[in-house]
């Protein structure tokens, strides 16, 4: 492993400036800025446009994808990479605004299956061109480490 001294770039804190920080752990650095840059922008222009957090969009865009339009929390938790915890929260700010409902699951009734209402379906659907202009704009350009709507994602 090759370790250097580096100043400040894009994914890196001034602390990291002169710094003996390996290839890796400025690669590892510039994933979770790029990460936390992405997450901000998603949530800013969701949250602006559509009322919905990146989380909740993301919820509804995995059922959208399914043909029944319905999954168990187990199975959502996993493709959405949140605990069940943080999963139940989201799935019941969803539920209260009437974008999805959940059952219990008949194959299992331990588990509970979460449906996409037609609202809800209504809603990922206006949604989906913005986190896709929002990804088109941020994900492949440079970093710049703010929170800041790019200006045509507003437009």
């Amino acid at each position: 492993m090759t370790v250097t001294k580096v100043s400040a770039g894009p994914g890196e804190t001034s602390a990291d400036a002169g710094a003996d920080v390996s290839a890796d752990v400025r690669e590892w650095r510039e994933l979770l800025a790029r990460h936390a840059d992405l997450t901000c922008a998603l949530d800013r222009a969701l949250q602006a446009g559509h009322a919905l957090g990146m989380s909740e969009y993301e919820v509804l865009e995995r059922l959208a994808e399914l043909p029944e339009h319905s999954a168990k929390v187990a199975t959502i938790a996993k493709s959405v990479h949140l605990s069940q915890s943080a999963l139940s929260r989201v799935i019941g700010r969803l539920e209260v605004a009437g974008l999805v409902e959940r059952h219990m699951c008949p194959e299992d009734r331990r588990a509970v299956n979460v449906r996409l209402t037609d609202e809800g379906l209504r809603r990922q659907t206006e949604a989906q061109p913005t986190q896709r202009k929002v990804l088109a704009q941020r994900l492949h350009a440079p970093l710049v480490k703010t929170c800041e709507p790019v200006s045509s994602v507003d437009a």
